[in-house]
Parts: C-alpha cells; structure tokens; sequence
C-alpha cells in the first residue's frame, strides 16, 4: 500500500462498547471466550468504518491475563480463533483488508520492569504459532522497552517470514514534558534502531496520549532519514485520562476523556501525517467513528 493507510481501533473498548462479556483481568479475551460473534461484529464495525487493516483480538491471550492453567490448556486454540476471526472479517469486506497479527507485551502493558526475558518466548511461540495461518503481518503492540520488542520480534521471525511492524508506547504521564521516550525511558532513536535492526517494516507508536505523539514521530522520521532504508512511521493514541507518574500506570478499566472528539482526532492525525507518519489508527477508546473521520479525509491508497 502506498500513501496513507489506516488501521482500525482499539478492539477492547469497542468490545465493551457494543455489550460484549467484559471484565478484568481477562479484558478483550473474554469476548472471545465467550462470545466470539462480538468479536466479528467489532471487525465488521471498523472495516464498515474504513479499517484498511484489521488487528486480531490476542492483545489480552496472556497467562497474566486469561491465567497459567488456561493459556496451558487453550492459548493456542485462542489464538488460532481470533486469527480466524479476523481473517473471515477481511473475507467478507468489499474491499482489500489486510489482517495484523497482534503480539502484546506478554506480562503487563506499561512495565518494562516486569518483563521476564526468559520467559517470554515460549509464551509468544504460542500465539505466533496459532496466528500465523491468518494473518499478513505481525503487529508487536505496546512495547515498552527495546528488549521486550526485539524478543517478539525474534520470536515472530523464527516461524514466519511474514512482514514485521513493532509499536512502542512511550511516557505520557500528567505533565509530560521533554523529548519522546519509551516507558522504559529509552530513546526513540534506540527503539527504532532495534526495530531496523530486526529488519522490520515499520515502527509505530501506541496506547499513549496524543500529544506525546508528533515528537516521536519527528524522531523516528529524522532517525530513519539517515539510512537508506524505507521503513514507515504510524500512529494509533490512545484515549486514556492521563495518569500520574506515581501511581501504577492504568491499574484497572481506565477512564476515557471526553475531549478526544473525532474532529480533534483528526487533526492530530493530520500533524502526525505531516511529520512522516504514513499508517494511522486508533487505540483504546478511538472507535469506529474516528476510523471513518480518518478515511475520509486523510490521502487514503486502496
């Protein structure tokens, strides 16, 4: 795809939204393990909206989320489930949509400090085994450290050759002020140095607020400018209410704000375009409307 290309949003929220099972700690997994129908209504919501790729609902497939005894027992089903779902989704689209497969930080979003390197292969080969059949590329979201990326990142090249996007969420407490950086407080340039170096086609930005965004982007941009590769820089924020730097970061269903309007989203988008940016989307609490917004006004290739 050349020009602007647009994902969908955040799948939990809309999940939520719509009346689907959902609960902690199980978040956007329960949906698929018990009411799976919603989670092809929420596909068919963003690909209705504009979505030119869809992201498969394994965010939450986790043991610290679903628990050691189900991802033992079902993970791998689970994962093969929300592949599939998605797959048939983009089947029954008008037009061309491609599938993401989504590789989540496999302990905790946001705490760089909990990930476990030694553990976190096996639990990722699970989720990349029953994926893979579904899917057009890998999407490793809400990264928060360069380690916890490039061991997704080893781990999805080791049993596909399919293309790699990786997305780094990045500090965004209240009061944010200063250059862009990881949650781990590594530089943008570092993380996209990582993302390069596992030969990725793209390096995007998640899950935090939209102001932080533009300076990652003009980053990553700058970064990339120096070599000669074609690796694309994209987008999709969050809707969160920023939170302090003293608390555990978004314990428990965070609130959203009210002043993430589609019309504000999309000027966002707009200055991420213009910094670079050439895939735009949405996170937790950006819905199929701000999707729609986003197709219809951005350059859009099809």
């Amino acid at each position: 795809m050349g020009g602007i290309t647009i994902l969908d949003g955040g799948m939990g929220r809309q999940l939520l939204r719509m009346g689907a099972p959902f609960r902690l700690p199980e978040w956007s997994a329960l949906a698929l393990i018990e009411a799976p129908q919603f989670v092809s209504d929420a596909h068919d919501a963003f690909i209705a909206a504009g979505a030119q790729i869809i992201t498969t609902n394994s965010y939450a497939l986790a043991p610290e989320r679903i628990g050691d005894a189900r991802f033992a027992a079902e993970g791998l089903r689970l994962a093969d489930l929300s592949g599939r779902l998605a797959r048939n989704a983009a089947a029954r689209a008008v037009e061309r949509v491609l599938v993401a497969g989504s590789l989540p930080p496999v302990f905790e979003s946001y705490r760089p400090d909990l990930f476990d390197v030694e553990r976190a292969p096996a639990i990722i080969d699970v989720l990349v085994s029953g994926l893979a059949p579904h899917i057009d590329l890998w999407l490793i979201e809400t990264q928060s450290s360069t380690i916890e990326a490039e061991v997704a990142m080893a781990a999805a090249r080791r049993q596909s050759n399919l293309p790699i996007w990786v997305s780094y969420t990045l500090r965004d407490e209240e009061g944010r002020e200063g250059p862009a950086e990881l949650r781990s407080a590594e530089s943008v340039e570092r993380a996209v140095a990582a993302g390069m170096s596992h030969g990725v086609e793209a390096i995007l930005f998640n899950c935090s607020q939209p102001e932080v965004m533009n300076a990652a982007v003009v980053c990553a941009a700058r970064t990339i400018s120096r070599t000669s590769s074609a690796v694309r820089i994209g987008v999709y924020a969050n809707a969160f209410v920023p939170e302090s730097a003293a608390v555990e970061p978004y314990a428990g269903i965070s609130e959203l704000r009210t002043d993430v309007s589609v019309a504000r989203y999309l000027e966002w988008a707009r200055l991420w375009v213009r910094s670079g940016a050439t895939i735009i989307g949405g996170c937790c609490g950006i819905g199929p409307e701000h999707i729609s917004a986003l197709r219809s006004h951005l350059g859009v290739s099809v």
